[in-house]
């Protein structure tokens, strides 16, 4: 197997100014590269190929990056939707590894009636060029689902940040690049998935989730490295997250949705503080911090 290192990262030499000396030296850079994402579904007499998808994304986790994809944006509904994900070779070496096909079972229909949209998507923006607010408000499988009574403490919360980040070899080495941790309810990293595209490494992570047989993740706690925009809690919902944490700030969207889906989310997560915008029944916050003004 490909050492994920390899493929997703790559060592180029920038000139560094400080001041007023400069030097050469080598330099680590995320590996941006185009993943088209394909299906085949339909009888085995007249099965139909359709191209679904072109994002930019970091090698590695490919498979669970369309598979999460699909299952996000409705197009399938299980896991047992997918008979198949691989690779396609192409004929010219540079795309060899840039297109993934996805088997779909022979009874899967899969929901084709979003994809006259333009799903063509770029590593900051998991919804650009898509008509309308309307047309990715998909409706989550698990939206009936009764969620469990939860009470959590404000410290479990304070330690995630330095754990996600301990676990990013991405980051680590280039500094640039976002995560998605799956957390216990403890506090304790159960899967993480990376990409220079937010969106993408959180589909990553709900395509593993989802081969694992782990939905609904109701009883984990979601981060993210950055900022939780729509897109980010749209697919939470799809996987029946009810938790969300981020590094950075929530949108206004981002907030009216989680509301929507009773979502508890929260921003600016630092070790010893955060903000909660929607759901704070879930949180275990203490009495003698509140402000009394």
């Amino acid at each position: 197997m490909e050492d994920l290192q390899l493929v997703s990262t790559k060592h180029i030499p920038v000139r560094k100014v400080n001041g007023l000396t400069s030097s050469l030296l080598p330099d680590i850079l995320s590996v941006e590269e185009p993943l088209e994402i394909r299906i085949t579904y339909g009888p085995e007499a007249q099965r139909i190929q359709k191209n679904i998808s072109v994002t930019m994304r970091t090698p590695g986790n490919d498979l669970d990056l369309a598979v999460g994809f699909l299952f996000t944006e409705g197009i399938i509904s299980s896991y047992l939707d997918v008979a198949d994900a691989y690779h396609t070779d192409m004929d010219c070496a540079s795309q060899k590894k840039n297109i993934v096909q996805v088997e779909l079972t022979e009874n899967c229909i899969p929901h084709l009636m979003q994809t006259d949209r333009n799903f063509y998507t770029t590593s900051s923006c998991g919804v650009c060029g898509k008509s309308s607010i309307q047309s990715i408000r998909t409706v989550s499988s698990f939206s009936e689902l009764d969620t469990p009574l939860l009470s959590i403490s404000t410290t479990i919360f304070y330690g995630l940040p330095g754990k996600l980040r301990a676990a990013q070899s991405g980051f680590t080495a280039t500094g640039g690049i976002h995560a998605s941790g799956l957390f216990t309810l403890e506090g304790e990293l159960v899967l993480l998935r990376e990409d220079v595209g937010r969106h993408n490494a959180l589909d990553k992570l709900i395509g593993s989730a989802l081969a694992s047989n782990l939905l609904p993740l109701h009883r984990y706690i979601l981060l993210l490295s950055g900022r939780a925009s729509f897109e980010l809690i749209q697919k939470a919902a799809m996987a029946g997250i009810s938790i969300v944490a981020a590094i950075g700030a929530p949108s206004s969207l981002a907030v009216e949705l989680a509301s929507e889906f009773d979502i508890t989310l929260l921003g600016f997560l630092r070790e010893d503080r955060f903000n909660i915008y929607t759901s704070n029944d879930r949180i275990l916050i203490p009495t003698s911090h509140e402000n009394q003004d």
